[in-house]
């Protein structure tokens, strides 16, 4: 159900795949700054769902492990079915801080339109070279083909406009792994969702499982997903000197 007294409640969505090790802490911290929660636990192998199942929280259960949009997905056609006006997602792994989660929620207060994104580039020191030599090259192609500077769009702590959310699922698009990340971002500056960077830390917890990104297979993907939709609007030139010359916009 929807929190109780909040005029334009905001789902908080945590895919999770095996995570038994970090969701609790992850989950127990976001509960204490917001109150709707929603875990999709993604086909997991351990014991990822029992260790929230006693929390107050909504626990979604995909039967087989079919990968992080599918589970964003479900979390997100969950929350827009019992009346979120937008949807944050955060990640399951620690590398997002729940302190933070009141930052985002104010910046989309305060522009209901815009896509939240957790911007962590600017915090470069605390970033493995290869991931973040990584995430500028995604960077380029994605803001390239969007046609406005991105400052981290790899990053999976969002807040998502429902009417952005509607119009994606009606454009029936299908994506794998982390390309939805990256396409919505593309779609929602043609669609008039501008984007609006949050700086937070960047995070990399010593010991913590290996990333569930593939460099060289999901990057292969999103510049596939690039290529294609850049190919159909003629490479627009005026996209990329967009791209390449505006001041991306932070909050606050």
């Amino acid at each position: 159900m929807n929190p109780a007294g909040e005029a334009k409640p905001i789902a908080l969505v945590i895919p999770a795949y095996n995570e038994a090790a970090s969701l609790r802490q992850v989950a127990v911290a976001a509960l204490a700054c917001h109150p709707w929660v929603i875990v999709v636990d993604d086909g997991s192998t351990d014991a990822t769902a029992r260790c929230v199942a006693d929390l107050p929280l909504t626990l979604l259960r995909q039967a087989h492990n079919e990968g992080k949009a599918q589970a964003l997905w479900r979390g997100i056609e969950h929350a827009l079915q019992h009346g979120a006006s937008a949807v944050m997602t955060m990640d399951a792994d620690g590398q997002h801080r729940a302190e933070d989660i009141p930052r985002l929620l104010e910046a989309s207060r305060a522009h209901s339109d815009r896509l939240i994104i957790g911007s962590r580039l600017h915090d470069r020191k605390q970033f493995p070279t290869g991931r973040y030599l990584a995430n500028r090259f995604a960077n380029f192609w994605v803001a390239w083909a969007a046609g406005y500077p991105i400052s981290d769009s790899q990053s999976g702590f969002r807040i998502y406009p429902a009417t952005l959310l509607l119009a994606y699922r009606a454009a029936h698009r299908k994506t794998q792994g982390f390309v939805f990340e990256s396409e919505i971002i593309i779609e929602a500056a043609h669609w008039g969702h501008a984007v609006l960077a949050v700086p937070i830390p960047a995070i990399y917890v010593p010991g913590s499982r290996k990333s569930y990104f593939r460099p060289m297979r999901d990057f292969l993907r999103i510049t596939r997903m690039v290529a294609k939709k850049l190919l159909l609007r003629r490479l627009c030139p005026a996209c990329l000197w967009r791209s390449l010359r505006a001041k991306q916009t932070h909050y606050p």
